[in-house]
């Protein structure tokens, strides 16, 4: 930086300097050169004259290897002769003496191929272990011993492929067969539980002491290998007892379990079997689409799942391992879930209160008998009460039409009785009670219509109905007693009651008809405490006890009656409208025509000859029916008075219109319904009167 900051001339001093500097280390560099160039010229020189020395000695020693190579030829060959002569030797004495240890391995490996061939599996598998342990290991060296180790494999291979064989033939013949297994099954576990059940009625026994069906003849039979075939149509009509043994050759199993354990597979045939059955376990799961339609649908499926699982207890009993409590358990968990599921979807098609209670008992047999295996079936008769409920809608649905065949066909009159004959066969169906009519001669009347007895009827026959699907559901007799009542509760409550209110609403049903409803559901709110006798008497349950439900028809029945009141005040207003709609007044007459309008008096005689009916209804009821009618019919003369389109009104047709409220007092004050006091009827038309 001094010499670009000092003076213009600084620089050229600077590179004057430097170049003086270099002309002082090319001089030194150049002295260095000449003091050590003398050195290489002498080793040069050195080294020429020690190489024509080395070349005298690489020939002399090129020709003193090729004297000594020609020398020792004929010793190498004389050599190498003796050397062959001596190998030749020592292998025929190695050969004799292998061919001494190889006699007794072909003699052994010829008896292995004589056993395959008369299919002695067992005692092959025994030479072949011989083989392998004893002989083989002395000559494993030869090439044809190698293919003998080779082989072996192979045999085995064979041999667990020839047992495989068997044991598929044997899966397919039960996978066929166990539904017959399964129905003879659960055919013995019914006939167990029948005669079970008599004994406990002569005896006084407790059911279940001998549940297991056939486990006596398949514990003694645990050590038999070879079993008969019985899959002849001739057998079903046998009388003996089958057990699974007697239908099914277990042989093939027990043989293919030995020779799978013998080669140290036995895990690998518990895996397969295991796999297979689970395989053949989802198929016999998989119900038919049509299932649902018939119960021999049903009873097929049942059949097939008890005739898998039996097969696997006889199984898990006779074989050591190949299945075990908790394999049995785990399929039987898996298997429960889906029939549950199978059951509860084909079970909601079912509209047939016969078939459901068919499907009912199949499921009882059919949890009986797997009970009897050691299986829970808890979750079963869990679904069963779920399947109560669906029983009960379908018996509601078929009592919901018998209910309204009855009401169809009811004449809506009471009932005649000419004798005391017909008289007791009305009252065996019907509990009724009136000692006033009994007094009367005959012949006579009885108040409620045919409807009432055969409803009457036809709810026993549905406690009856519901009863049956309570049996054999192993619950107390309360437990039958509460589902019993709360099945005749819904019947009353739903059923019934909705048939009540239709029939009600119907166009065709009149006042008369309605006025015979009333008294119908009057009599049959009165029989329900017969009917909570009836229920008792069955389950042998007192009234009395705490928990015992009370059946709701007092409830049901008023709402009816309530209904068929609201429904007599419409329809009596709704004629009352009709009548005045056919009013035709003049109101510009000069004078009246001196008595009341026709229609007035056509009205007048109709309400008479209507409330005459109400003479069997409850004095309120008539009562509050006559006001209304009043005071519907004042009402709708006011607003006929006071419309706004009536522009001018004469004095005659005042009197006319006078004349016909003068005929409604009268109507009023002839008390067309006793019960009222002093003139509360007259005080509807007060208005009227004023206006």
């Amino acid at each position: 930086r001094s010499v670009y900051d000092d003076q213009p001339n600084a620089h050229q001093r600077f590179m004057e300097k430097l170049d003086a500097c270099i002309r002082n280390h090319d001089r030194e560099i150049e002295k260095m050169c000449n003091f050590h160039h003398q050195g290489f010229v002498d080793a040069i020189t050195e080294l020429l004259k020690v190489r024509a020395d080395a070349e005298k000695l690489k020939v002399q020693v090129t020709d003193t290897n090729r004297r000594l190579q020609d020398a020792g030829k004929e010793v190498i060959a004389q050599t190498e002769e003796i050397i062959r002569c001596r190998v030749q030797q020592r292998n025929i004495t190695t050969v004799v003496e292998k061919l001494q240890l190889c006699l007794p391995v072909l003699e052994m490996y010829s008896k292995l191929k004589e056993q395959m061939n008369v299919k002695r599996y067992y005692s092959a598998l025994k030479t072949m272990e011989q083989l392998e342990n004893l002989y083989l290991p002395r000559v494993s060296q030869y090439r044809f011993c190698q293919i003998m180790i080779e082989n072996l494999p192979k045999l085995r291979e064979e041999i667990k492929e020839i047992s495989m064989s068997d044991l598929k033939d044997f899966l397919e013949s039960i996978r066929k067969h166990s539904d017959r297994i399964g129905e003879t099954a659960m055919k013995q576990a019914q006939q167990q539980k029948t005669f079970s059940t008599t004994l406990q009625k002569q005896n006084n026994v407790h059911y279940g002491r001998n549940m297991h069906f056939g486990r006596s003849r398949i514990l003694e039979s645990k050590n038999e290998i070879t079993l008969k075939r019985t899959f002849e149509d001739d057998d079903e009509h046998e009388e003996e007892v089958l057990t699974a043994q007697d239908l099914v050759d277990f042989s093939p199993v027990y043989r293919c379990l030995h020779i799978y354990s013998v080669l140290g597979d036995g895990e690998i045939f518990e895996n397969y079997y295991r796999k297979q059955r689970r395989k053949q376990a989802r198929l016999v799961l998989q119900p038919q689409s049509s299932m649902h339609e018939t119960v021999e649908g049903y009873r097929r499926y049942f059949s097939q799942i008890v005739g898998f699982f039996v097969v696997e207890d006889h199984i898990l009993h006779v074989t050591q391992g190949l299945v075990t409590r908790t394999y049995t358990d785990e399929l039987w968990n898996m298997a429960l879930s889906k029939i549950i599921a199978v059951l509860r979807t084909h079970s909601s098609y079912c509209s047939d209160p016969d078939l459901v209670l068919e499907l009912k008992n199949l499921i009882v047999v059919f949890a009986d008998t797997l009970q009897g295996y050691g299986f829970p079936v808890n979750r079963l008769f869990d679904l069963l009460f779920e399947i109560r409920d669906q029983y009960n809608e379908t018996l509601l649905k078929k009592w919901s039409g018998l209910f309204r065949d009855i009401f169809e066909v009811d004449n809506y009159s009471p009932i005649p009785v000419a004798n005391e004959e017909e008289y007791k066969i009305v009252i065996s169906k019907f509990p009724f009670q009136d000692p006033e009519l009994d007094k009367q001669s005959f012949p006579k009347k009885l108040p409620m219509s045919q409807s009432v007895p055969q409803i009457y009827i036809q709810v026993k026959e549905f406690i009856y109905a519901s009863l049956k699907f309570s049996e054999s559901l192993h619950r107390s007799s309360t437990e039958i007693d509460d589902m019993l009542r709360k099945s005749t509760n819904l019947l009353l409550t739903r059923t019934l009651s909705s048939c009540l209110q239709n029939l009600i609403k119907k166009p065709h049903i009149g006042l008369t008809e309605l006025v015979q409803i009333i008294i119908n559901t009057t009599h049959l709110e009165q029989a329900c405490k017969y009917l909570e006798d009836f229920i008792s008497n069955i389950t042998n349950i007192s009234q009395v006890t705490v928990h015992t439900a009370r059946l709701y028809g007092l409830s049901t029945f008023k709402d009816a009656r309530h209904a068929a009141e609201g429904e007599i005040y419409t329809k009596l207003n709704q004629k009352i409208d009709e009548f005045i709609q056919i009013a035709d007044y003049d109101w510009t007459m000069s004078e009246s025509d001196g008595r009341a309008s026709g229609y007035l008096m056509d009205l007048i005689n109709f309400l008479r000859s209507t409330f005459q009916v109400f003479t069997h209804l409850p004095g309120k009821v008539a009562q509050t029916a006559c006001m209304s009618a009043c005071q519907h019919l004042s009402t709708s003369l006011m607003q006929m008075l006071l419309d706004n389109e009536l522009k001018q009104i004469s004095m005659g047709a005042i009197q006319q219109f006078n004349l016909d409220v003068i005929q409604c007092e009268l109507f009023a004050s002839s008390e067309p319904v006793p019960g009222f006091q002093g003139d509360t009827l007259q005080l509807a038309f007060i208005d009227l009167r004023q206006v």
